[in-house]
């Protein structure tokens, strides 16, 4: 395992904490139904609009140069969401057998149309491939929100489909600030620790990819 930072081309977000705890109960009851609201709701209950915008181009080269992708290889995307990274990934490498998993049934339903018949409705504690059927499998911001029982078996399963090959992104922090600010702010996660805690975690479960941290400041 080694901790990398494969998505440091992302743009920075822009939050607005104190509008966001406004409400904060009923905004975080919608954004837990991965619907409409959490996508393309307003900001206080999730994205605030999640559209097509090309800004996972370079993370997807970037991904494709970490892992030496090469055309014929597969490789999956769980918590894809509306499929962009899939998108981009294939676009990048042409030949690359790329899919995407998530639970939301809204988000795949208007996922982009370039990744058709390349998703899947699942759940990330029980990915629906055989063993070791992946030569990549990407998770980015996904199984944190999985209470800690199944963010476990979660991780175990991204290690069962995959050839070794992993990325796993989650929400951490590291001081008794950071942890305040993430509670404020977010609105899904359940599983959330310091780095040191999360390492121990991937150990344990035999976990053998690459990971990060989501950390607001």
């Amino acid at each position: 395992m080694a901790e990398v930072n494969l998505l440091k081309t992302y743009p920075k977000a822009v939050r607005d904490i104190a509008q966001r705890v406004q409400g904060k109960e009923a905004n975080r009851e919608l954004a837990l139904k991965f619907g409409f609201e959490y996508f393309d709701g307003p900001r206080e209950q999730g994205y605030g609009g999640y559209r097509y915008d090309g800004r996972w181009v370079p993370i997807a080269q970037t991904f494709v140069t970490h892992f030496g992708l090469k055309p014929g290889d597969r490789v999956l995307d769980v918590g894809c969401a509306k499929g962009f990274l899939v998108k981009d990934l294939t676009d990048v490498c042409p030949g690359l057998e790329v899919y995407g998993l998530d639970i939301s049934e809204y988000a795949l339903t208007h996922a982009h149309a370039d990744v058709a018949g390349r998703t899947v409705r699942a759940s990330c504690d029980a990915l629906p491939f055989s063993d070791r059927s992946f030569d990549a499998v990407i998770c980015i911001n996904t199984i944190h929100n999985l209470d800690p029982e199944h963010c476990a078996i979660a991780i175990r399963e991204l290690q069962r489909v995959s050839k070794g090959q992993g990325f796993i992104q989650v929400d951490a922090y590291r001081s008794a600030a950071e942890r305040q600010l993430f509670e404020d702010w977010m609105l899904t996660a359940k599983s959330y620790y310091m780095p040191e805690a999360w390492e121990a975690l991937f150990a344990s479960c035999g976990y053998t990819g690459d990971y990060y941290w989501t950390v607001l400041q």
